[in-house]
Order: structure tokens, then sequence, then C-alpha cells
């Protein structure tokens, strides 16, 4: 039998790139990532939180982790809390975005 010549070093390393060049691209929506300046707005009444929930929403969209159909959907129901919160519902308006977010999975006790 024959021995095997060893490999040189820089064949193996070409050899390495070439697989890491074949792996499958990134899923969509997973490129696109929540911008180093993101804030989410402050303020303890209901506004506040709607504001929260819509800037969430927006950047969910923007990322591709969220379905335009269901960022429509939440869009109404945050629209439906904003109405109790002018008229001065603010327990009203909370339950409303709570109940939003409990459908949609969002954490809610944060």
């Amino acid at each position: 039998m024959k021995p095997i010549a060893p490999i040189p070093f820089a064949t193996l390393l070409i050899a390495a790139s070439a697989a890491c060049a074949q792996q499958s691209p990134p899923v969509p929506g997973s490129i696109h990532v929540t911008p180093q300046n993101f804030q989410l707005p402050e303020g303890g009444s209901c506004s506040g939180e709607i504001a929260r929930y819509r800037a969430i929403q927006d950047n969910d969209l923007a990322m591709g982790h969220v379905a335009k159909s269901v960022y429509n959907q939440i869009k109404n129901e945050i629209a439906g809390a904003e109405k109790e919160c002018a008229a001065g519902h603010d327990a009203k308006a909370r339950s409303l975005i709570t109940a939003s977010k409990e459908r949609h999975g969002y954490p809610t006790g944060l």
C-alpha cells in the first residue's frame, strides 16, 4: 500500500473557505437588525404605552418579523386603543393594548 502524502496547510485553508462560501443564505428578514439609535418612546400614560407598542410594530415590520397583514391588524387594534385613550379611558386603552400583545405573542409583563 502506498503511503498518503500530507496535505499542505494552504490547500486545507482553500478547501475550508470554499466550504464556507457554499453555505445557504440567511433567512429573509433576518438580515436587517434594529437600528443602533432605536429608542422606545417614554411616558407612563396610555399614550406612552401605545407609542411604545407602535414603535415595536414598525420595527418588527421593517425587520421582516411580522407579516404586513398582521401588522395592519395590529395597527387597527392600536387605533382602537388610541380612541379610548383620547377619551380619557386610560385603563380601557391599556387593556386593549395588552389584549393585542397577548393575541399576537408579545410579552405583557415587562
